[in-house]
């Protein structure tokens, strides 16, 4: 049942790029057929920063479920009632923000996983992903396919990140570049040296493990560099500059066009 998830996962080992969007300030029900629609391949709710309630979120990832639309979650930190209440509510994967440590995935996998791998208690939108709730159906149509993606957003995030990139329950690495460069004291001056080895370190170290760095926003400039699965920004940020954009250009075409206007019918 969540072949969302796992047509991701394909994407992904694919080398395709995965182009995706947040949602931090704004989020509804809709987004997810104009995610579709407007040729994107997953959509994240951040419930980190955003102040969505759980009934939103669930309704978000029934949407994305009945769509075939991968909705993930980014979650406000790794406590294990923290992801355990995130997965019930229906996404097909989770973002965890300021991962250190590979004790903080051992937490995680308790959350995500059934008894014997792991303590987790199914419950709420996300049991629909189920035919039945045996437990090689938890295992091969759920967990196996469950997206984890840590991000990187600091020093010791940096030091600790070729085991964390090397857990079993890693899809990809995430980078958190801006809250990366405030931890390292450059915040924000993405040329800094030092934040660029840091760069450097965590996509290396996802290399290492054939696994894919989770990066935004300027999606042209690193797919240049090499990375492959994007965010473009969030929803605000890109309608508003797709507002300015359209503004921009009827303003140009009225300094721009010197013809007299038609006559009156």
């Amino acid at each position: 049942m969540l072949s969302t998830a796992r047509h991701l996962k394909q994407q992904l080992a694919s080398g395709r790029t995965v182009i995706g969007l947040m949602a931090t300030d704004h989020a509804w029900p809709l987004l997810v057929e104009i995610c579709q629609r407007g040729g994107l391949d997953y959509l994240v709710i951040d419930s980190e920063h955003g102040n969505f309630s759980d009934e939103l979120v669930s309704h978000i990832c029934q949407i994305g479920r009945l769509a075939n639309f991968p909705v993930l979650v980014r979650t406000i930190s790794c406590e294990v009632s923290v992801i355990r209440r995130t997965v019930d509510l229906g996404p097909c994967g989770i973002l965890m923000p300021c991962v250190e440590s590979v004790e903080q995935l051992d937490q995680v996998r308790e959350a995500v996983l059934m008894p014997p791998r792991g303590r987790r208690r199914p419950g709420g939108l996300g049991n629909y992903w189920l035919d039945n709730f045996q437990y090689d159906t938890w295992k091969n149509d759920f967990e196996d396919h469950f997206v984890v993606i840590p991000q990187i957003e600091s020093q010791a995030g940096v030091d600790h990140v070729d085991a964390i990139a090397a857990h079993p329950l890693v899809t990809a690495v995430g980078l958190g570049p801006y809250d990366l460069s405030a931890d390292l004291g450059c915040c924000w001056n993405p040329q800094d040296a030092s934040y660029q080895a840091s760069l450097a370190r965590v996509k290396a170290a996802a290399d290492a493990v054939d696994k894919k760095v989770w990066a935004g926003c300027d999606g042209p400039a690193l797919r240049a560099q090499g990375y492959t699965f994007l965010w473009i920004g969030t929803a605000t940020s890109v309608l508003a500059g797709a507002i300015s954009d359209t503004v921009r250009t009827i303003n140009c075409a009225n300094t721009t066009d010197t013809r007299e206007p038609p006559p009156p019918a």
